[in-house]
Protein backbone atom coordinates (compact mmCIF):
# COMPACT_ATOMS: atom_id res chain seq x y z
CA UNK A 1 0.00 0.00 0.00
CA UNK A 2 2.85 2.00 0.96
CA UNK A 3 5.02 1.32 -2.32
CA UNK A 4 3.13 3.78 -4.20
CA UNK A 5 4.94 6.37 -1.78
CA UNK A 6 8.39 5.22 -3.32
CA UNK A 7 7.42 5.54 -6.95
CA UNK A 8 8.65 7.91 -9.78
CA UNK A 9 5.01 9.06 -10.02
CA UNK A 10 5.28 10.75 -6.75
CA UNK A 11 8.31 12.55 -7.90
CA UNK A 12 6.20 15.75 -8.79
CA UNK A 13 4.26 15.56 -5.79
CA UNK A 14 7.73 15.66 -3.43
CA UNK A 15 8.57 18.29 -5.31
CA UNK A 16 5.52 20.84 -5.30
CA UNK A 17 5.58 20.48 -1.26
CA UNK A 18 9.17 20.45 -0.84
CA UNK A 19 9.25 23.98 -2.64
CA UNK A 20 8.51 27.13 -2.25
CA UNK A 21 5.97 28.15 -1.49
CA UNK A 22 4.44 24.79 -0.13
CA UNK A 23 7.17 24.10 1.97
CA UNK A 24 6.00 26.81 4.46
CA UNK A 25 3.01 24.78 4.88
CA UNK A 26 4.57 21.53 4.54
CA UNK A 27 6.63 22.31 7.24
CA UNK A 28 3.99 23.69 9.33
CA UNK A 29 1.33 20.60 8.68
CA UNK A 30 4.12 18.64 10.11
CA UNK A 31 4.40 20.29 13.08
CA UNK A 32 0.77 19.77 13.50
CA UNK A 33 1.00 16.44 12.93
CA UNK A 34 3.73 15.61 14.96
CA UNK A 35 1.72 17.99 18.02
CA UNK A 36 -1.52 15.99 18.13
CA UNK A 37 0.62 12.42 17.81
CA UNK A 38 2.42 13.44 20.97
CA UNK A 39 -0.24 15.44 22.87
CA UNK A 40 -2.52 11.57 21.95
CA UNK A 41 0.12 10.01 23.76
CA UNK A 42 -0.25 12.42 26.66
CA UNK A 43 3.04 14.21 26.86
CA UNK A 44 1.85 17.72 25.95
CA UNK A 45 -1.37 19.32 27.10
CA UNK A 46 -3.98 18.38 24.00
CA UNK A 47 -4.55 22.07 24.41
CA UNK A 48 -1.45 24.02 25.25
CA UNK A 49 -1.38 26.52 22.84
CA UNK A 50 -4.90 27.93 23.81
CA UNK A 51 -5.19 31.20 24.80
CA UNK A 52 -8.03 33.45 26.59
CA UNK A 53 -9.76 35.56 23.60
CA UNK A 54 -12.16 38.72 25.00
CA UNK A 55 -15.53 38.05 23.85
CA UNK A 56 -15.58 41.90 22.28
CA UNK A 57 -13.96 42.81 18.92
CA UNK A 58 -10.65 44.48 19.13
CA UNK A 59 -9.80 47.46 17.62
CA UNK A 60 -6.11 46.78 16.00
CA UNK A 61 -6.26 50.60 14.94
CA UNK A 62 -5.93 51.82 19.10
CA UNK A 63 -3.29 49.15 20.27
CA UNK A 64 -4.23 46.19 21.71
CA UNK A 65 -4.80 46.50 25.71
CA UNK A 66 -6.81 43.24 26.78
CA UNK A 67 -4.84 40.64 24.07
CA UNK A 68 -1.71 40.59 22.55
CA UNK A 69 -1.60 40.73 18.53
CA UNK A 70 -2.06 37.58 17.60
CA UNK A 71 -5.31 37.24 19.49
CA UNK A 72 -6.65 40.83 17.89
CA UNK A 73 -6.14 39.30 14.81
CA UNK A 74 -7.70 36.33 15.29
CA UNK A 75 -10.76 37.95 16.56
CA UNK A 76 -10.40 40.11 13.78
CA UNK A 77 -11.25 37.34 11.64
CA UNK A 78 -13.69 35.73 13.62
CA UNK A 79 -11.21 32.82 15.07
CA UNK A 80 -12.76 32.59 18.09
CA UNK A 81 -14.60 30.66 20.48
CA UNK A 82 -13.26 27.17 19.34
CA UNK A 83 -9.85 25.67 20.56
CA UNK A 84 -6.63 27.22 19.28
CA UNK A 85 -4.84 24.26 18.41
CA UNK A 86 -8.33 23.07 16.36
CA UNK A 87 -7.94 26.33 14.69
CA UNK A 88 -4.47 26.52 13.75
CA UNK A 89 -4.63 22.81 12.61
CA UNK A 90 -7.79 23.43 10.27
CA UNK A 91 -5.55 26.84 9.06
CA UNK A 92 -2.49 25.20 8.37
CA UNK A 93 -4.20 21.84 6.64
CA UNK A 94 -6.38 24.39 4.46
CA UNK A 95 -3.15 26.61 3.75
CA UNK A 96 -1.12 23.56 2.64
CA UNK A 97 -4.25 22.52 0.12
CA UNK A 98 -4.56 25.57 -1.58
CA UNK A 99 -0.76 26.61 -1.64
CA UNK A 100 -0.06 22.71 -3.17
CA UNK A 101 -2.88 22.75 -5.61
CA UNK A 102 -2.41 26.64 -7.12
CA UNK A 103 1.84 25.68 -7.48
CA UNK A 104 0.61 22.28 -8.97
CA UNK A 105 -1.60 23.94 -11.92
CA UNK A 106 0.21 27.26 -12.53
CA UNK A 107 3.52 27.19 -11.47
CA UNK A 108 4.36 25.13 -14.24
CA UNK A 109 4.73 28.19 -16.47
CA UNK A 110 6.76 30.13 -14.52
CA UNK A 111 10.62 30.23 -14.88
CA UNK A 112 12.66 28.85 -12.08
CA UNK A 113 14.61 30.90 -10.34
CA UNK A 114 13.93 34.13 -8.85
CA UNK A 115 10.43 34.50 -10.79
CA UNK A 116 9.50 31.08 -8.59
CA UNK A 117 9.75 33.46 -5.48
CA UNK A 118 8.20 36.08 -6.61
CA UNK A 119 5.22 34.71 -8.11
CA UNK A 120 5.44 32.55 -5.12
CA UNK A 121 5.12 35.20 -2.45
CA UNK A 122 1.20 36.46 -3.00
CA UNK A 123 0.44 32.44 -3.27
CA UNK A 124 1.58 32.03 0.09
CA UNK A 125 -0.02 35.23 1.34
CA UNK A 126 -3.05 34.56 -0.45
CA UNK A 127 -3.09 30.77 0.63
CA UNK A 128 -2.70 31.72 4.03
CA UNK A 129 -5.49 34.08 3.98
CA UNK A 130 -8.22 31.74 2.56
CA UNK A 131 -6.99 29.23 5.05
CA UNK A 132 -8.18 31.45 7.25
CA UNK A 133 -11.22 32.60 5.88
CA UNK A 134 -12.47 29.24 5.21
CA UNK A 135 -11.57 28.23 8.70
CA UNK A 136 -13.70 31.16 10.58
CA UNK A 137 -16.66 30.24 8.24
CA UNK A 138 -16.07 26.16 9.13
CA UNK A 139 -15.89 27.05 12.78
CA UNK A 140 -19.04 29.66 13.19
CA UNK A 141 -21.55 27.52 13.23
CA UNK A 142 -20.42 24.78 16.11
CA UNK A 143 -18.83 27.79 17.89
CA UNK A 144 -22.27 27.80 20.75
CA UNK A 145 -21.72 24.26 21.04
CA UNK A 146 -18.44 24.62 22.76
CA UNK A 147 -19.37 27.26 24.70
CA UNK A 148 -22.44 25.24 25.62
CA UNK A 149 -20.98 22.12 25.78
CA UNK A 150 -18.65 23.46 28.18
CA UNK A 151 -21.22 25.44 30.81
CA UNK A 152 -22.73 21.61 31.02
CA UNK A 153 -19.43 19.69 31.41
CA UNK A 154 -18.28 21.65 34.21
CA UNK A 155 -21.53 21.29 36.12
CA UNK A 156 -21.47 17.56 35.67
CA UNK A 157 -17.83 16.58 36.31
CA UNK A 158 -17.12 18.48 39.28
CA UNK A 159 -16.21 16.17 42.50
CA UNK A 160 -15.81 13.35 39.54
CA UNK A 161 -12.90 11.46 40.04
CA UNK A 162 -10.14 11.49 36.69
CA UNK A 163 -7.57 10.00 35.71
CA UNK A 164 -3.92 11.19 35.36
CA UNK A 165 -2.92 11.28 31.59
CA UNK A 166 -0.04 12.79 31.22
CA UNK A 167 3.50 12.20 32.84
CA UNK A 168 2.83 14.04 35.64
CA UNK A 169 0.14 16.80 37.49
CA UNK A 170 1.66 19.62 39.21
CA UNK A 171 0.75 23.43 39.63
CA UNK A 172 2.00 24.53 36.20
CA UNK A 173 1.18 21.21 33.80
CA UNK A 174 -0.95 18.29 33.48
CA UNK A 175 -4.36 16.29 32.02
CA UNK A 176 -6.63 13.99 33.58
CA UNK A 177 -9.26 11.43 31.52
CA UNK A 178 -12.72 10.70 32.91
CA UNK A 179 -14.06 7.91 31.80
CA UNK A 180 -17.94 8.86 30.45
CA UNK A 181 -18.66 5.46 28.93
CA UNK A 182 -17.48 6.60 25.65
CA UNK A 183 -13.59 7.70 24.21
CA UNK A 184 -13.46 9.84 27.39
CA UNK A 185 -13.44 13.32 28.33
CA UNK A 186 -9.92 14.84 28.83
CA UNK A 187 -9.41 18.24 30.73
CA UNK A 188 -6.47 20.24 31.77
CA UNK A 189 -5.80 19.91 35.45
CA UNK A 190 -3.51 21.41 37.98
CA UNK A 191 -2.84 20.71 41.49
CA UNK A 192 -3.62 22.90 44.57
CA UNK A 193 -0.22 24.07 46.32
CA UNK A 194 3.24 21.67 45.30
CA UNK A 195 1.09 18.67 45.63
CA UNK A 196 2.47 16.43 42.28
CA UNK A 197 0.55 13.33 40.91
CA UNK A 198 1.83 11.15 38.49
CA UNK A 199 0.74 9.13 35.24
CA UNK A 200 -2.88 6.75 36.25
CA UNK A 201 -2.83 8.04 39.81
CA UNK A 202 -6.91 8.82 40.44
CA UNK A 203 -7.65 12.76 41.09
CA UNK A 204 -11.00 14.42 41.58
CA UNK A 205 -12.22 17.40 39.77
CA UNK A 206 -12.87 20.27 42.75
CA UNK A 207 -13.06 23.27 41.60
CA UNK A 208 -13.13 25.01 37.82
CA UNK A 209 -11.26 28.44 36.94
CA UNK A 210 -13.37 29.38 33.89
CA UNK A 211 -10.71 32.29 32.79
CA UNK A 212 -7.96 29.61 32.49
CA UNK A 213 -10.58 26.72 31.49
CA UNK A 214 -8.36 24.54 33.99
CA UNK A 215 -9.45 22.53 36.89
CA UNK A 216 -8.23 22.22 40.55
CA UNK A 217 -7.55 18.76 41.65
CA UNK A 218 -6.85 16.57 44.58
CA UNK A 219 -6.43 13.08 45.09
CA UNK A 220 -9.30 10.35 45.42
CA UNK A 221 -7.94 9.14 48.92
CA UNK A 222 -7.68 13.42 49.85
CA UNK A 223 -11.58 13.58 48.64
CA UNK A 224 -12.85 10.61 50.36
CA UNK A 225 -11.14 11.17 53.65
CA UNK A 226 -8.86 8.45 53.32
Amino acid sequence: MFAILLTDNMDPFYQNISSFPTVFFTFFLLIVVLYWLVAILGFVEIDALDFDLPEADVDLDSGLTNANVLAGLMLRFGLQGVPVTIILSFVTLFGWFICYYTVHFLFGIVPDGLLTYLAGLPVLVGSLYFAVMITALLIKPIRPLFRRATQQTVKRVLGQTAIVRTSRVDNSFGEAVLEDGGAGLIFKVRTIGDTKFEKGDRVVLLEHDKEKNIYKVISEDEFTGN
